[in-house]
């Protein structure tokens, strides 16, 4: 038997929290169940940010559709509209230039880079250590710099399309010494921060055994991304994908499924963000950006599986008459942030909320899940 999981009685104490709340970056309503003020229940509910993403996007032109994922989520933006587009050349079997994948993980590697940033600045902030959290977001304000730098935005750069990448997203001579150097200056602060905050014993005790998730129950729970590999599971969609053929990297992973190991998942594959664009700026090819020798025609269902900053993103539609049907979207944070439910289970009531954005969650990303109920 599951110890983590608790009998059958009556737990009399509720303590709601949200749907604002200072440590949660969006909104969304948690109730701990508590005895002695430790955590013998969790349930998270989520729906406040549902726009209806998927029900607009069906019947648009798919040109149209694609940028509109972009809008699913400002911090995620690149992810999606490079799936969504990964969809239709899938679908369409459109053949995608080297320079323009070059340039696609050039910009899914700097998305990573500010996603896991923003992800330790805001549990720095949760563990009420607002030094590192500064030190962590002047960090990604270079990655954001170099994003507008090459999308022309520092949210919903708008880089892919069909067929590749938009010729103002090409990177110049000026452009790659800018990311070459800049690359440099993260590399150094990033391993300075790691020092720092490793050898800080107050954070350290306060994040180590907190919030485990085991992973049998990770894997139970169809956990993805850096909170499945913080359980020790191998597992990066990029060693499967294509555009990342070219790329050496390694896979990272943490033993213990705590707070402790999720922190350390996104410094470490930081590093390996850094490692894949310097090999990207090296070796990067000459050559079309897009490939436009294309026919529109009708298409089946067609899937695409990409790992982005917080695990495995699913996209899937087919075409009727260049216009999108039948269009879902699956966001790694979906069965993330049901497994923190779980992580919550035995820890005290002021690690609640740490032990949730463990996960990193994006609820903007997520609400689009709808529960259908059989009578």
């Amino acid at each position: 038997m599951d110890e983590k999981v608790p009998k059958s009685n009556i737990i009399e104490t509720e303590i709601p929290m949200g749907t604002v709340h200072p440590a949660a970056l969006e909104p969304y309503r948690v109730r701990f169940f508590v005895e002695d003020e430790i955590i013998q229940e969790a349930e998270i509910t989520i729906g406040v940010n549902y726009r209806g993403i998927e029900r607009v996007m069906e019947g648009l032109p798919v040109q149209k559709a694609n940028s509109l994922t972009e809008k699913i989520c400002g911090i995620c933006s690149n992810s999606h509209v490079w799936n969504s587009c990964r969809t239709g050349e899938i679908g369409l079997g459109i053949e995608i230039p080297n320079r323009a994948n070059y340039i696609r993980v050039i910009m899914g590697e700097l998305e990573r880079l500010h996603s896991h940033f923003l992800y330790l600045a805001h549990g720095c902030e949760v563990l009420a250590h607002e030094t590192f959290s500064m030190r962590i977001f002047y960090l990604r304000e270079i990655i954001m710099e170099l994003l507008a730098m090459i999308g022309g935005n520092r949210v919903q750069y708008g880089c892919s399309v069909l067929g590749g990448v938009r010729p103002r997203c090409d990177l110049n001579e000026a452009k790659l010494q800018r990311l070459k150097d800049d690359m440099d200056k993260v590399d150094e602060a990033l391993g300075d921060f790691a020092n720092r905050f490793t050898s800080d014993s107050i954070v350290m005790s306060r994040i180590e055994g907190t919030g485990i998730l085991p992973q049998k129950q990770a894997i139970k729970l169809a956990v993805t991304g850096p909170s499945l590999r913080a359980t020790g599971v191998a597992r990066d969609l990029r060693t499967t994908m294509s555009e990342y053929d070219d790329f050496d990297f390694n896979i990272i992973t943490q033993p213990d499924g705590d707070v402790k190991s999720n922190l350390l998942m996104r410094v470490l594959e930081s590093f390996e963000s850094i490692k894949i664009i310097r090999q990207a700026i090296a070796n990067i090819p000459e050559g079309k950006l897009v490939n436009n020798d294309w026919d529109m025609v009708d298409t089946d269902l067609a899937e695409s599986y990409i790992e982005v900053p917080r695990g495995t993103l699913y996209h899937s539609y087919s075409l009727e008459n260049g216009r999108i049907r039948h269009c879902v979207i699956r966001t790694p944070s979906m069965s993330n942030i049901g497994a923190m439910q779980y992580a919550c289970i035995g820890n005290h009531l002021t690690d609640g909320q740490l032990c949730i954005v463990q996960c990193d969650p994006c609820f903007t990303c997520t609400d689009r899940a709808i529960e259908v109920i059989r009578r």
